[in-house]
């Protein structure tokens, strides 16, 4: 049930037709594992706990560097040093003290994934390498919890809803193999515009709404590609591979 005070908090989209109290009802029952908090972890958590997330557990070793600020705004100078699932569940809770915020200040790989994400009915991953990002799709295909991947270098970015785990669904893999040792490239090389990031970032956090609560069309099976060089958006189909490691039989 929605108090009064979620009642007024929500009120601007419980009254979408296609959204409603019931939406709002969904959200608050939802868990989301968010992987990274980084350029896109920090705009996705700050949506999805204004929106009303039930629960976010926030997974992320890394600390705070000065390079971050300039598109990691739930940071500040003053966070420099400590540990980025920390302050961003300490950031997520002042922003609603509605949403419970569990920081887990812990790098996620094969091993832990599963222990990790259990428990999560909706995986957000915007974590910066293929190691992680193949431990994390391996994990969500075993635990049928769907993954909402999001992806930004320099001028572009990428969205995408995988449900590997059902026929006809892809997973990651079937869109960029599983092997953790391709090569791959980061912020640090490619540089990337500070407003892309908060840009990908909520539009992560759009998609798990919608997913959630099941208004509008999802992404499943579908890249969103933004390019903000020339202004282009497009989204292409991904296939299921019939041969994918993780998800095929």
């Amino acid at each position: 049930m929605l108090t009064d005070a979620e009642l007024d908090r929500y009120a601007r989209q419980i009254i979408l037709p296609a959204f409603g109290g019931a939406g709002q009802a969904k959200l608050k029952a939802a868990h989301v594992a968010i992987v990274g908090a980084g350029g896109i972890g920090c705009p996705a958590i700050t949506y999805l706990a204004a929106a009303g997330v039930g629960k976010l557990t926030i997974i992320d070793d890394d600390v705070v560097e000065l390079s971050n600020l300039q598109r990691q705004p739930l940071f500040t100078d003053a966070d420099i040093g400590e540990r980025k699932a920390v302050v961003a569940a300490d950031a997520a809770r002042r922003i609603n003290p509605h949403v419970k915020a569990v920081a887990v200040a812990a790098r996620l790989g094969g091993a832990n994934a599963a222990t990790l994400l259990a428990g999560a009915n909706f995986i957000l991953d915007g974590c910066d390498n293929f190691t992680t990002r193949l431990a994390v799709n391996r994990a969500a295909v075993a635990l049928h919890i769907p993954l909402l991947s999001a992806a930004i270098g320099a001028f572009e970015g990428q969205v995408a809803l995988y449900e590997g785990w059902r026929a006809g669904s892809p997973c990651y893999a079937c869109l960029v193999g599983d092997d953790p040792n391709q090569e791959g490239l980061n912020c640090a090389e490619t540089g990337v515009m500070g407003a892309l990031a908060g840009m990908i970032g909520t539009m992560a956090a759009l998609e798990a709404v919608r997913a959630l609560t099941e208004w509008g069309s999802p992404l499943i099976g579908r890249l969103a590609i933004v390019d903000m060089l020339d202004r282009r958006w497009r989204e292409v189909a991904v296939a299921k591979d019939p041969e994918c490691p993780i998800c095929r039989g």
